[in-house]
Parts: structure tokens; sequence; C-alpha cells
């Protein structure tokens, strides 16, 4: 019975995550026609991302501390509502400043969803488990990018970009429903954030703070690619505009199986596999710099990075929590909150890098440039990597240690004893 409801609360948190992942990169494939329906550059329709990542990124830390100790049911339902209202709003504007307005309030929506929603599925599993539950909740964003964003932009391309916002609205209707009906009772209490001591420790823990930043750059380099995959596969590659949703639909499969596999390999080890998984994300990323003219293997090389685009993200997620525990206890919300603006904030920077490079470069200098913020995360995850070696040598170093104390300690008293016992013979 306690896996059954714990299925279904992991299911109604994978159906909001799905409609806030759809809203979330529904502009990637709708941002040409927002651009020709509002008269406005593709930089600046990039926007819709770039401050859609920021309003997470602010949002997350600053909501989860404020409705910290509240019922997360209460808090969850809430929170889609706002959801449905700021994208009800995109359905409405006319213009890109009411527009990017949506987008700010939906996105304080998602940051919020995604901090507590992270904790809630961790602590439905054993903790061996812990990353596969997060990468259940997180199929939801990954299922939104296969089926999700195409069907958007199919939407957009044929009914106008509007409409699409408003499948979304439905969406949130029954995100909201089935969050109402299958988060069960007893996930009511939120955790207390621990005070500002507690939150102040977790900003100034260097362990947790670099591995923060590897979350913005490892996730956050594909984005700069990921924001103008459209217009790459459309100028760079050659695809026609029809197409584009069918390949995004593609694209969107390979996040899919990626998200899963990166779910099962990060139980364990996560520094360690997310070294790796980084290492080959910058080198597909560069290897999109040469292939990407030609459609082929363009298209191939555009698929293995979505299959690696995702796989980080139950890793990640996981392993700042592991750094929480370990050293902030009382603040595990708040690490989770802060891990998912950093994912924000890379979606921020590579958005924001990507329009720069389109605006003074050119689509095509994107691959590169995500290649870059890719490989520091690499390195820093290297020195996360030999930083955990030492503790655990230490930790071994530490045990042995104890261990010749402790038979040092039982031999001076079996010393002292046998001393005691050949005096009270010779008495």
């Amino acid at each position: 019975m306690t896996m059954n409801r714990n299925t279904l609360a992991l299911i109604a948190l994978a159906i909001s995550a799905f409609a806030i992942g759809t809203t979330e990169f529904i502009s990637v494939g709708l941002l040409p026609l927002i651009a020709d329906d509002l008269h406005i550059g593709l930089s600046t329709a990039g926007l819709t991302v770039t401050l859609y990542a920021l309003g997470v990124t602010l949002g997350a830390p600053i909501l989860t501390s404020v409705t910290a100790g509240m019922p997360r049911k209460m808090v969850l339902l809430g929170i889609m509502i706002v959801f449905i209202i700021g994208n009800g709003l995109a359905a409405t504007a006319t213009g890109i400043g009411l527009l990017l307005m949506a987008r700010i309030i939906s996105a304080l929506a998602h940051g919020i969803f995604m901090s507590i929603g992270s904790t809630i599925a961790a602590s439905l599993v054993p903790e061996d488990r812990r990353a596969s539950a997060i990468s259940i909740m997180f199929s939801g964003l990954t299922i939104a990018t296969v089926t999700g964003v195409p069907i958007g932009t199919f939407i957009g391309q044929h009914l106008g970009w509007r409409v699409a916002f408003i499948v979304i609205v439905a969406i949130g209707v029954i995100a909201l429903i089935a969050n109402a009906l299958l988060i069960p009772a007893r996930m009511e209490q939120g955790q207390r954030s621990g005070g500002w001591r507690a939150q102040t420790k977790l900003l100034t823990t260097s362990r947790i703070l670099m591995a923060l930043v590897v979350t913005a750059l490892g996730y956050g380099g594909t984005f700069v690619v990921f924001t103008y995959l459209s217009p790459l596969l459309h100028e760079i590659s050659g695809f026609a505009p029809s197409r584009v949703a069918l390949l995004l639909l593609f694209y969107g499969i390979a996040i899919a199986i990626g998200n899963v596999i990166g779910g099962r390999l990060a139980n364990r080890n996560p520094v360690g596999v997310l070294l790796r998984m980084f290492i080959v994300q910058a080198l597909v990323l560069l290897l999109l710099w040469w292939t990407a003219p030609y459609a082929g293997i363009g298209l191939a090389t555009v698929l293995l990075m979505g299959l690696f685009a995702f796989m980080n993200v139950s890793g990640l997620q996981v392993y700042v929590l592991m750094l929480a525990e370990r050293y902030v206890p009382q603040a595990v919300d708040m690490a989770s909150a802060l891990n998912i603006s950093a994912f924000n904030a890379g979606i921020a920077i590579g958005a924001y890098l990507g329009g720069l490079v389109v605006d003074h470069l050119g689509l095509i200098h994107t691959t590169w440039v995500g290649a870059l913020m890719v490989a520091a995360a690499a390195i820093l995850t290297a020195v996360l990597r030999a930083g955990e070696k030492q503790e655990h040598v230490a930790g071994q170093g530490n045990i042995v240690e104890a261990d010749a104390h402790n038979r040092s300690d039982a031999k001076a008293t079996s010393g002292s004893a046998c001393s005691a016992s050949t005096t009270s013979l010779f008495r």
C-alpha cells in the first residue's frame, strides 16, 4: 500500500513537472513565431527564455524560505494556481512587455515547485534510490520536451503561438487536480529552513557553492545551443520549418532516454559519473560546430547532444542534497531550492550568451561557446571528485587510527588486569 501511495505521489509530481516543463521550454520552438508576430529581433524574443530562467533563479530560494514549514500540499496547489494565471496572461499578450511579465510570473511557480518536489521525491524512497525517484519527477520535464515542446511548436505554427499557451493553461489545470488528488496527507508538513544561521552556513560551505556553480555551468552550457536550436536546424542544417517540430520530438526522445540513464548511473557515485558526462557533452557540442552544416550528421550530433543534455540532472540534484545532509542537514530544502536556482541560472546565462553569440558571431558559434561552459563544469567536478577522495582517505585513516587506539587501550587494560591478578596471587 505504501509503495502504491508513493508511486502515485511521484506520478503527481511528474504531471506537474510536465506542465511546468512545457511552458519553460516551449519558447524554444515558438521563438521565430513570437519574433515575427511581435516584430522584434530573435535575440529579443530569446528574453522569454532568459527572464523565465531568472525568475526561477530568484524565486526558488526566496519563496522556499518564505513557505518553509507551511503544509507542502497547500503550497503545491497555490503555486499551480499562480502557474495557470501566468500562462493565461501570456496567452493574451499583444506586446513583448506583457509577455515577459507573464513569463516571470509563471517562473515563480516553477522555482518553488521544483525545490519542494525534489525533496518530496527523495523522501518517498530508500536512500539508495533517491536519484531514481528524482529522475521520475524530472521525467515530467523530459516528457514535456519530448511531446509538449514539439506539439506546442506544431500548434503555434498552425494556430498561432498564443493558442499554444492556452493549451498549457489546460495542462496546468490537470496538474492542479493531480496534486489535489494524489499527494498524500503525510507529506503535508514542510521542513523549516533552520534559520538564517543554517542558511548562511549553506552559502559559505565551499563544496556546496562549487557544486552549485557546476550545476549552472554543466546544465546551462547546452542551453547556449538549445535556446536557438529551431533557427539552427533551419538556417544552418537546412531543414524546412515544417520539419523542425518533428526534429524537436526526436530530440526530446533522446533527452528522455538520457534522463533515465542518468538517474540510474548516479545513484551510488554521482560526482564520478557527472565528470564523465560533462567531458562527453563538451566533446559533442564541439563536434556540432563542424557537423551542423550537414543535415544528416548534424542531426545525429544534435540527438547525441540531447541524450546528454538532461543526463546530469538527477546526479547534480542528488549530489547537492548529499552535501547538504552532510554539512547543513537542517537546510536541505533550501539547498534543493538553491540548486534549482543554479539550474535556471545556467539556463539564463546560456540563453543570454547564445543571444550575444547569435547577434555578434552567428548561430553556428553557439556550439563551441556551450562546449566551453560544459568543459569548465568538468574541471570543477574533477576538483570536487579529488576532494571526495581525500575526505574518504582521511576518513579511512581516522578509522584505522581509532582502531589502533582501541587495541592499545585494550592491551593496556588487559595488562593492568593481568598485573592485578598476579599481585593478588602472590598475596
